[in-house]
């Protein structure tokens, strides 16, 4: 399969998680607030709001590959803290949904290193950023 088309394909996979999550935690941010709020966060209301408008923004961003290396090694960062805010330790009272979040944490791990590899690749020519290149 020839690259751009394999690199469109790792933008619109990646895309496909964020853009929808940032637009829920925006559209429910009570809820969000209350998530957050219940992991001990400060200032939940804040870390919703940042949070969702980070993860629609960049979504989007990654999505159309507009400043792709750097929103991706941000997006990297994020999966990273994220995972370990939301995941590591939780559920030690039941052995299920320590499982659970312990497969949720690997998960956001491996998120992130497909968004430092797309970081290192590039977004590929069927891109914002492939079409400013040429």
């Amino acid at each position: 399969m020839p690259r751009n088309a394999l690199l469109l394909a790792s933008r619109l996979l990646l895309a496909a998680l964020f853009v929808p999550s940032g637009f829920h935690a925006l559209a429910d941010i009570a809820g969000t607030s209350g998530y957050f709020a219940g992991l001990g966060l400060p200032l939940p209301g804040l870390a919703a709001w940042g949070t969702g408008l980070f993860e629609l923004i960049a979504g989007l961003l990654i999505l159309i590959g507009f400043q792709t290396r750097i929103v991706a090694l941000l997006l990297a960062a994020f999966c990273i803290v994220a995972g370990f805010i939301g995941h590591y330790g939780q559920g030690a009272d039941d052995a299920t949904l320590a499982f659970l979040h312990q497969q949720m944490l690997m998960k956001d791990i491996a998120i992130s290193g497909g968004f430092l590899a797309l970081a290192m690749a590039g977004p590929g020519a069927w891109s914002v950023d492939g079409r400013a290149a040429v």
